[in-house]
């Protein structure tokens, strides 16, 4: 992406879907609604401490239990997942699809008295803009389910499985579009959308779209475009980009019923130890 459209990114203040918004299923246009005003409210819908409360030391003593150390966190968002990393003793690196998030993120750090090793990358074409190997890729947030097409998902999985080492690990996360799809929406938000003044819903859902409004204290509203993406189809296309052992979690737990997580981790490795 050219120098002056990304300016035009981190100008734009308010989002746009046309006449249709559930007509928008495109990849590419996740970059259009992370507009600024959106991007200053996220932390609100994140919040930071409860968020730390709820998911705990998970991601952390994933990584540690198998030695990984050098993270490349792909969805960065605001910073969360790139701070909590960095604090215990990470090596990670902070790339984006989103410059207004990128830049958010960066403002989080530094005021921790952190600053973030930042890359402005679009999955899909990844390796191009890093460098090195990694020995682990974090996608969290359920930013995957930005991908619309199953080309585009293809692609920046084959990208991941590139720019891990031999023995690398992949961590992705996905909402429970199952329950949405198969019984209806129903979330405490316990995990992930931890902001307790923030609502969160969809106000369409079908099997190639699920439309979220988030709305704010102030009366504001803002909304994603997403494919609900489900759980075994998304173990099935890791497994095709070459992984070769995949454990899913519900809400960070290894058990659970089908229906009750908010939100599945899988947890993929390149190489297999029986």
């Amino acid at each position: 992406m050219s120098t002056t459209a990304v300016a035009k990114l981190l100008q734009r203040d308010r989002q746009d879907y046309g006449d249709d918004p559930t007509a928008v299923r495109q990849s590419d246009h996740y970059q259009a609604e992370y507009v600024q005003n959106f991007v200053e409210k996220w932390d609100e819908l994140i919040d930071w401490r409860a968020r730390a409360e709820s998911e705990g030391r998970f991601f952390i003593e994933v990584l540690r239990a198998r030695g990984k150390h050098r993270i490349l966190d792909v969805a960065t968002g605001t910073g969360f997942h790139s701070v909590q990393l960095i604090k215990a003793g990470f090596d990670v690196t902070s790339a984006d699809g989103s410059p207004t998030m990128l830049t958010k993120a960066f403002e989080n750090a530094n005021a921790q008295g952190i600053i973030l090793r930042t890359v402005f990358a679009d999955w899909r074409w990844l390796n191009r803009d890093i460098q090195g190997k990694y020995d682990a890729i974090i996608c969290l947030g359920n930013s995957f389910t930005h991908l619309f097409d199953e080309r585009d998902r293809r692609r920046a999985l084959a990208e991941f499985y590139a720019a891990l080492k031999i023995d690398g690990v992949l961590i992705l996360d996905q909402r429970n579009y199952d329950a949405m799809l198969d019984h209806g929406f129903s979330s405490q938000h316990k995990y992930y959308y931890c902001g307790d003044r923030v609502s969160a819903y969809p106000e369409h859902l079908d099997d190639g779209l699920a439309r979220f409004v988030y709305e704010f204290p102030d009366r504001s509203r803002y909304t994603l475009n997403m494919f609900p993406l489900r759980k075994n189809y998304v173990r099935r296309l890791i497994t095709e980009a070459g992984f070769q052992k995949v454990t899913s979690y519900g809400d960070f737990k290894e058990t659970y019923q089908e229906a009750d997580p908010d939100f599945f981790i899988h947890v993929a490795e390149k190489t297999y130890e029986p």
